[in-house]
């Protein structure tokens, strides 16, 4: 089946879960010009239907039901751990359809199994999609043609960058990186923060020099050709304030240690894929 553009009048994009990440593609397609009737989201927390309502203006359910078979597009932005329940609720409905699943760690050996179609794409978002500003890996299986990918594309993009993976076990270390980098973003802001006040400013100060920083030096990376090791020495002179600073995070193995959450992270990941994904 082809897949039209979402800005198309005849697409109609499905949401199984309307958290946050649902909100913040649902929110990107709408400024994209995508109508409202052209979405619907099957949540089943009233408090969240409500808010989504009022949000969106988008048509939602407690459940799946018949008028999920209009999908050519299903999202699902469900809990790892709740995932195949409600795929088994929801794939008579939805076999014509293309998937694209945000939930970390579920394969997409186990998302064909429960759903029965070979059409699916797993995309590995962050947070920062929330403000159009987030960065998603993706993986497509072979049954998802070049078309399909640009519709995937069409509609990550209303929350930020993308890249495609060839081996769908990398998006385990994706989900280490960048699925779980801004908590570690904001661990160091909460850092910097809280030593800030303990040197004298204020937390009003602290937290708009931390922050700041954060966002300068995120641009300085992204804008610049030379590696981050070559910038960080440009502001490291031996025996300065940076060097004393540098000399206590690597004296107490900070870098080692980070490493190592990061592939905590990873082994996590691949452990609810085991743990949720089909036996």
């Amino acid at each position: 089946m082809s897949i039209p553009h979402p800005d198309s009048n005849h697409q109609h994009i499905a949401f199984i879960g309307g958290g946050n990440m649902a909100s913040a593609i649902i929110g990107g397609l709408l400024k994209r010009g995508l109508a409202a009737s052209q979405i619907q989201v099957i949540e089943p927390f009233a408090g969240q239907r409500a808010k989504l309502t009022q949000q969106f203006q988008v048509a939602v359910s407690p459940g799946p039901d018949t008028s999920l078979k209009r999908a050519s597009l299903v999202v699902w932005a469900v809990k790892p751990q709740a995932f195949k329940e409600a795929a088994g609720q929801t794939c008579a409905y939805t076999r014509a359809a293309l998937h694209l699943s945000v939930a970390a760690g579920i394969r997409s050996d186990s998302i064909a199994s429960w759903l029965g179609t070979q059409r699916i794409v797993r995309a590995m978002p962050n947070t920062p999609a929330l403000i159009g500003k987030g960065m998603s890996a993706l993986f497509a299986r072979p049954a998802v043609s070049a078309a399909e990918r640009g519709v995937i594309e069409s509609v990550i993009q209303t929350t930020g960058d993308y890249l495609w993976l060839d081996d769908e076990k990398q998006l385990d270390a994706v989900t280490a990186l960048s699925g779980s980098g801004p908590a570690y973003v904001f661990y160091f802001i909460e850092a910097m923060i809280q030593a800030g006040t303990d040197m004298g400013l204020n937390r009003e100060q602290a937290r708009q020099l931390a922050v700041a920083t954060f966002v300068g030096a995120s641009a300085l990376a992204q804008a610049s050709e030379e590696p981050p090791e070559v910038l960080r020495e440009r502001v490291t002179s031996k025996g300065g304030t940076t060097y004393a600073a540098l000399t206590v995070m690597e004296e107490a193995g900070v870098k080692q240690q980070f490493m190592r959450a990061m592939q905590a992270a990873r082994q996590r990941a691949a452990e609810l894929g085991d743990e949720f994904g089909a036996g």
